[in-house]
């Protein structure tokens, strides 16, 4: 082989052998993303994290990826955009001002056939994921009951949700599945035991809270033992455990979270802020007609639980 024939030999050899530019890290690369949000959160190895699919989103170049964290019972998810080149994830929310801001949570409201108390109809809907063992919860149910009524007997309807955290409350989903017994019966009742319960949160716990319920029960317009069968069967656990999910589909990871036609609310409120919000809600709505009990979102005027 002549000299100028080996070394043409020797360059392509070299060529061929030569390692190619490293692939750049994408967020699409599921390994990659949890690695990255592990870095970025500052969760170690007792936190486990799982990455969602990515799904169409609202915003163009984007797609949507759910991050799912966890620690024993708590999880929260944790929505991101990451772009279609896989470069850049985006935290935050997305609004389309051709809508009402709210119109994602509004669409995942549900509340019909849920305990509520105020007008059907009202142009202002409160909708409050609570949990009758949480001190913070008996403070702002007392506030709520007291104030919203009187102050808006035409404007304002509200609706309880069960949302009990039961990795920290232990009797807070059997109060919840006795409420729900009760509702079924009698349903302007439950209103009776949402105070009740509240009000003697201090003396109930998991051992007592049976006959609690039934000694709140006597004298009062419900069959006992259907009550007391209901409890010991769980026959409305579906129902709390339909209202748990739905706040779930909402992120909701505290109680209380109230929402005012759409607007997020996490924890305790004094009164002067929500009717704030509220009496801003009545004039915007005047107008907009965007949320409510008539708006285009499909939050229906429940036929049950009026009170």
């Amino acid at each position: 082989m002549s000299r100028l024939a080996l070394l043409v030999a020797l360059s392509a050899a070299l060529v061929i052998g030569a390692p190619g530019p490293a692939a750049k890290p994408s967020a699409l690369d599921k390994p990659t993303l949890e690695a990255y949000v592990r870095h970025l959160f500052v969760w170690g190895p007792q936190i486990h994290v799982e990455v969602g699919d990515p799904k169409p989103s609202q915003l163009p170049g984007f797609y949507e990826v759910t991050i799912h964290a966890s620690a024993g019972s708590a999880s929260q998810d944790f929505p991101l955009m990451v772009s279609k080149d896989g470069r850049h994830i985006l935290q935050g929310n997305v609004y389309d001002v051709t809508q009402n801001p709210f119109k994602p949570d509004l669409d995942k409201l549900k509340p019909q056939f849920q305990p509520s108390f105020g007008t059907p109809g009202a142009p202002v809907v409160l909708v409050e994921f609570t949990d009758f063992e949480c001190p913070f919860c008996k403070e702002e149910a007392k506030l709520l009951r007291e104030n919203v009524k009187t102050a808006y007997p035409k404007q304002v309807r509200l609706y309880f949700m069960d949302y009990p955290l039961t990795q920290i409350h232990p009797w807070a989903k059997a109060a919840a599945v006795a409420g729900r017994c009760i509702f079924k019966q009698n349903a302007n009742l439950f209103w009776d035991y949402h105070d009740w319960i509240f009000e003697h949160q201090g003396e109930i716990n998991p051992d007592n809270l049976k006959s609690k319920v039934l000694e709140f029960a006597k004298g009062k317009e419900i069959d006992a033992l259907q009550l007391e069968r209901c409890m010991e069967t769980k026959a409305a656990e579906a129902d709390v455990d339909k209202s748990i999910a739905a706040g779930k589909s909402l992120n909701v990871t505290s109680t209380p979270t109230l929402f005012i036609n759409g607007r997020r609310i996490v924890g305790r409120s004094d009164w002067p802020t929500l009717r704030n919000v509220i009496d801003y809600e009545i004039e915007y709505q005047k107008t907009a007609k965007n949320a409510g009990e008539d708006c285009g979102c499909e939050v229906k005027i429940p036929t049950l639980g009026q009170n």
